[in-house]
């Protein structure tokens, strides 16, 4: 028989941290990447910092300069309903703006001006579970981009569209990275702050926190793999880089803790397609434009006339 302190000792030495460890990460994904209630992601500022507050800000106040040519738009996949809000401004050529974690149709508005500028209209999305969309779960991109690629499907075969190019910022970056090498429907690519994986984005921000790396990233890594049926280590941006065709411009900051330099070579080194990259003096992670908006439009407008235009 088996001496009672060594089942303790087991016990509290195996049993009770490994208890802890699963219930910590649990939690931890649910309150990044899980959809609590009908309160959560909804179509509202994500954040009460003073500079997403602006920015959300800029952006209802381009919408409703131009909210004549404002169209809501809903589509289904995979069983879900999913909403967009449309700026047909009678172009041939859109963009479909791609937010991160958190963040509704609504933030991408702030994102709209320099494309409608250059003669493209403007889709902003709802990814699912976000705003008026269905769903539970945040797959960073490994799911989205399914939707992504149907949105930019119905924009040609319903709205008269030749052309469609993605602006990601964040997981939306990533998510732009999955639609291009999945569909052929696109014809260029901005993105934001894209890490090399979202392992790295997520031990970054754990110890940005003081928080411990392991094995909380790796437990919540395995709760993303078991609802998005894919792994994100396997097919993350830095692994699908080299597939990448279509012209690509890279925008950072020098600010942004997720993305250091070493990490940003090594994607944009590995991108093989037509490609551009614009560092930033300022700037923390998403939040470049609000921080120059003349540089950054004007990025996106040299990158979009000398490399979108002649494909």
């Amino acid at each position: 028989m088996v001496p009672l302190f060594i089942i303790l000792g087991v016990f509290f030495l195996v049993v009770v941290p490994l208890f802890m460890f699963v219930l910590v990460s649990t939690l931890v994904y649910r309150a990044l990447l899980v959809k609590k209630d009908e309160d959560t992601w909804k179509r509202e500022c994500s954040d009460k910092d003073e500079e997403q507050q602006k920015m959300f800000e800029i952006g209802l106040a381009w919408a409703d300069e131009n909210k004549q040519f404002q169209k809501p738009l809903k589509m289904e996949n995979d069983g879900l309903n999913l909403f967009g809000e449309y700026f047909d401004f009678g172009f041939e050529k859109a963009v479909i703006i791609l937010g991160g974690r958190m963040e509704s149709a609504l933030y991408g508005f702030y994102f709209a001006k320099p494309y409608k500028e250059l003669g493209y209209n403007v889709l902003t999305i709802d990814t699912r579970g976000h705003g008026y969309s269905d769903g539970k779960y945040n797959n960073v991109g490994l799911k989205e981009y399914k939707d992504v690629i149907k949105w930019a499907e119905i924009l040609k075969a319903e709205h008269g569209v030749k052309t469609v190019i993605l602006h990601g910022i964040c997981i939306g970056a990533a998510t732009s990275i999955y639609a291009v090498t999945n569909s052929d429907v696109f014809s260029g690519l901005v993105t934001e702050g894209m890490y090399i994986s979202f392992k790295t984005m997520l031990k970054e921000r754990f110890k940005e926190r003081k928080k411990p790396v392991f094995p909380y990233v790796y437990l919540i890594l395995f709760y993303i793999t078991l609802h998005a049926k894919k792994n994100p280590n396997k097919f993350s941006p830095i692994n699908l880089m080299d597939k990448v065709k279509v012209p690509t411009l890279f925008l950072y900051s020098k600010k942004d803790i997720y993305s250091n330099e070493e990490n940003v070579n090594a994607l944009y080194d590995k991108c093989k397609a037509d490609k551009t990259l614009h560092w930033f003096e300022n700037g923390r992670h998403s939040h470049i434009r609000i921080n120059d908006e003349k540089e950054y439009d004007n990025t996106i407008k040299e990158f979009i006339n000398n490399k979108i235009c002649q494909n």
